[in-house]
């Protein structure tokens, strides 16, 4: 007999790890896991910042954890994914999120910036999917989501000029591709999320230098990405209801990219 909808959804008993989980896109997704029912391990560079978003998710009644790690650095992946283990047991769904941007002329950007930003943006992704897959996930399966941005399907407006945010985010892309061909055999899928424009931190100070209605009447749905944006999708491509999807990636975006595209 096939399984319900509500069924196919259904988190209990799993296992998420959210990098970039305590504030913003990151938290939103973790708390979309939680909802489901998974057991969900924030971390992020800031024990504070986490502290107080697994606070906000337990009050929710929400199982979550916190593991502060910077996910540019090996040693603090390595850790991260031994440590996630020890506590709560085998990781289920990895969601890559942590990011960094850095604003600069591509003839003047500097190359520590650039540096930066692919440690953490691409780098980091890789070592870290690595580093659950040989924990686990390559025996039991498994879903890794990876945030990618609308910012990885081409270039920017001219006010724009990240050139490294949009490399790493296009690698973000074909490296989903390239780890879903190899790793489906395992039963592991690997997906991409590619968000527009939300009001989170890193992209603030572009929403309110450009405007929030200028940034807003760029998306056909004439909206900037709220607290509920990624929810459905995270769950979707976290769950058995999407079980059978790989290799792909969708933005959330109001429809900025079928414009552009």
């Amino acid at each position: 007999m096939t399984r319900t909808v509500q069924q196919l959804f259904n988190l209990q008993g799993k296992t998420a790890l959210v990098t970039g989980g305590s504030r913003g896109l990151g938290l939103q997704m973790a708390q979309a896991l939680g909802e489901a029912g998974a057991r969900v391990v924030l971390t992020s560079r800031k024990a504070q910042d986490l502290e107080a978003a697994a606070a906000e998710l337990q009050a929710q009644g929400i199982d979550a954890q916190w593991i502060a790690a910077d996910c540019a650095k090996e040693e603090d992946i390595l850790r991260l994914v031994a440590e996630t283990v020890q506590r709560v047991g085998p990781i289920d769904i990895l969601v890559n999120n942590a990011g960094a941007s850095w604003g600069a002329p591509a003839e003047s950007h500097p190359v520590a910036a650039w540096d930066k930003v692919m440690n953490l943006n691409i780098r980091g992704y890789f070592l870290l999917s690595q580093a659950v897959a040989n924990a686990g996930m390559l025996v039991r399966g498994g879903r890794i989501i990876n945030l990618a941005s609308i910012a990885g399907l081409g270039g920017n407006p001219i006010e724009m000029k990240t050139i490294a945010y949009n490399t790493s985010k296009g690698a973000v892309l074909n490296f989903t591709r390239a780890l879903a061909a190899e790793w489906g055999p395992h039963n592991v899928t690997v997906n991409a999320i590619c968000p527009g424009f939300f009001r989170t931190k890193m992209a603030e100070v572009l929403i309110d230098t450009m405007g929030e209605d200028n940034m807003a009447s760029r998306a056909p749905l004439r909206r900037l990405g709220d607290d509920e944006g990624l929810k459905g999708l995270t769950v979707l491509l976290a769950s058995d209801a999407g079980k059978h999807i790989t290799g792909q990636w969708v933005a959330v975006d109001g429809g900025v990219s079928a414009v552009l595209g």
